[in-house]
């Protein structure tokens, strides 16, 4: 299986990372996982992660109060976009949003309250070098001058591994990310084949040229898989991500 699924990958043309590990038998597959690569809205994993590290260390309140400008507006994905200007939310519904809905709006409000500077020294902390914030979302100044934000199939798979065994910021708010992460509205891509019967706790990222999905498989032996690509074929990069993720499901329930 691990030479077919590796197989499908090559074969596509683009900047492809992909990373494969079965949390029970600790079992590892890659493909250029620590490439580092643009990362679209997976960014938004270590993002989380430096919120629950503030609130775990009492330097923000989930309960907070946003209320939505006009000016912090931004387009797709999202919801806050389409809602009405002066609209109250909470610090825990941009982080939720963020994540289940990829929602842009909440994301640059996160980031400038937190931190580009403590998202990245997070990510140092936890021995992750090629994940880094350099950039708001939508900021058309420093994406002019090269500014992007990047990550690597495996260095996302290492957080999620974390958060798995409960070892992300804390035992309490890795559940929590991990409940929210299983949320996720957008469900094209891993889940693709599977109809509410799997558990699986993901996020995705688009652009152009880009399409990732990176989540835990709750299957009979839970794994971790990181799906990212750059400059790629998105579709067929897509439906490949559709196929793999049934493979390698279907691979456990074969045992």
């Amino acid at each position: 299986m691990k030479e077919k699924v590796l197989a499908m990958l090559r074969d596509i043309p683009g900047k492809i990372g992909f990373y494969y590990k079965n949390l029970t038998t600790g079992e590892e597959w890659e493909l250029n996982s620590a490439v580092p690569l643009m990362a679209a809205s997976v960014i938004k994993i270590p993002v989380l992660t430096e919120v629950f590290a503030q609130l775990e260390g009492k330097n923000a309140d989930k309960s907070e109060i946003y209320e939505i400008k006009s000016e912090d507006k931004l387009p797709s994905c999202g919801a806050l976009n389409y809602m009405h200007t002066g609209l109250a939310v909470t610090l825990q519904d941009l982080y939720t949003l963020m994540i289940i809905l990829s929602d842009n709006t909440a994301t640059n409000l996160l980031i400038k309250k937190f931190g580009i500077e403590n998202i990245n020294r997070r990510m140092r902390s936890l021995g992750l070098e090629k994940t880094t914030v350099n950039r708001l979302l939508f900021d058309a100044s420093d994406a002019a001058r090269g500014k992007e934000n990047y990550i690597s199939a495996k260095e996302i798979g290492i957080l999620l591994e974390k958060m798995y065994r409960g070892e992300l910021v804390s035992p309490a708010a890795s559940a929590e990310m991990l409940g929210i992460l299983k949320n996720q509205r957008l469900n094209g891509k891993m889940p693709f084949y599977f109809t509410g019967e799997v558990k699986i706790a993901h996020k995705t990222g688009e652009d152009s040229g880009i399409t990732h999905d990176v989540g835990i498989v709750f299957a009979p032996q839970p794994f971790v898989v990181c799906f990212c690509s750059n400059e790629v074929d998105v579709p067929r990069f897509e439906t490949a991500i559709q196929q793999i993720t049934r493979m390698l499901y279907d691979m456990q329930a074969a045992k």
